[in-house]
């Protein structure tokens, strides 16, 4: 009896519409909004204008006395670096729109090295940015080179909770519903990356159980370290997957210290070595290595934040350029 109804159902469905094509009367609602087809939505464009806002957030739970003797709380300089509306190109767009339509995007918190500031690190951070990446890079408070009576590199021990607090800041500022980054970044994508002692900050925030930060899902670290007053520390399962990248010419972070964390980190993980690199110019100056470290890094991130097919293998043809580069990888 089912079998008999359901065929009768589709008989009369189909007489119906036969009906209607042959000019049969159909009683109207007088709307025709529910048979409209949906607009499909716009794929995002390859690549985006990168908009540049400068943030001051500021940390009331916990103080910083300065060189010079001023104390106060830790203020973190932030620059934020996001896809914008606008012409694409190579220079920031100071308070531009966000490219919103295309939201939400994944998050990237960057720390810079000892004694110099995030805007060494801006081609670097503009292309992440141009590539769908919401990128805040703060200046920390002590080791920055414009710390008032100098940078003190004593304070690296304190910037894995900087990191985390620039993460709760930027994921806050997304989901107050209001203000220029409102609903723009996805809090279930979120990267942490760094060169020299900014990488060291960022590992311990990956990784080490005293600062890790269960919200980060990918590390990226450029000539890093552990944080040589902590010591070495395990790697659990389950942690973040890792990009690690080291210059072979290293004389400041030296390459058997990327490796040591290397060879400790769980899969998967991956190993860029820049052959001939020192410790600061793949990461600043624009050359073919900085083009190789670009590439690796935004096909890592594609790969284990975006998910997007074919990004690792795409990580792997740019990170093998004989005599510039190689790519070791532990999937």
């Amino acid at each position: 009896m089912l079998i008999l109804v359901l065929a009768g159902l589709v008989l009369a469905v189909t007489l119906t519409g036969a009906g209607h094509r042959a000019g049969t009367t159909v009683a109207s609602t007088g709307s025709t909004s529910e048979m409209a087809p949906k607009p499909r939505p716009t794929p995002p464009p390859s690549a985006f204008a990168v908009g540049l806002r400068v943030l001051t957030l500021t940390d009331t739970s916990r103080s910083v006395t300065m060189a010079d003797g001023t104390s106060g709380p830790r203020t973190l300089v932030t620059d934020v670096r996001y896809p914008a509306q606008g012409a694409v190109g190579s220079n920031d767009l100071r308070n531009a729109p966000a490219a919103s339509a295309y939201g939400p995007y994944p998050l990237i918190v960057f720390g810079h090295g000892f004694a110099v500031t995030p805007g060494l690190y801006s081609h670097l951070l503009q292309a992440w940015a141009r590539a769908g990446y919401v990128v805040a890079a703060p200046a920390f408070p002590l080791e920055n080179a414009d710390a008032a009576g100098g940078p003190n590199e004593a304070d690296l021990v304190n910037q894995p909770q900087d990191m985390s607090f620039v993460i709760s800041s930027m994921l806050s500022a997304s989901a107050s519903g209001a203000g220029p980054f409102a609903g723009l970044i996805d809090p279930a994508k979120v990267a942490v990356s760094g060169q020299s002692d900014g990488g060291d900050t960022a590992l311990a925030v990956a990784y080490d159980h005293r600062y890790s930060d269960s919200r980060v899902d990918a590390a990226v670290i450029l000539s890093g370290a552990e944080i040589p007053a902590e010591g070495s520390f395990n790697f659990p399962a389950g942690t973040p997957p890792l990009l690690a990248t080291q210059g072979t010419a290293d004389t400041v972070n030296w390459p058997s210290l990327t490796n040591t964390f290397f060879e400790a980190a769980q899969r998967p993980k991956y190993l860029l070595s820049l052959i001939g690199a020192e410790h600061l110019p793949p990461y600043t100056v624009p050359s073919p290595q900085l083009h190789i470290v670009e590439g690796v890094s935004l096909a890592f991130l594609d790969g284990y934040l975006k998910r997007k097919p074919g990004a690792l293998e795409r990580m792997s043809a740019i990170g093998q350029v004989p005599g510039t580069a190689t790519l070791t990888s532990e999937p």
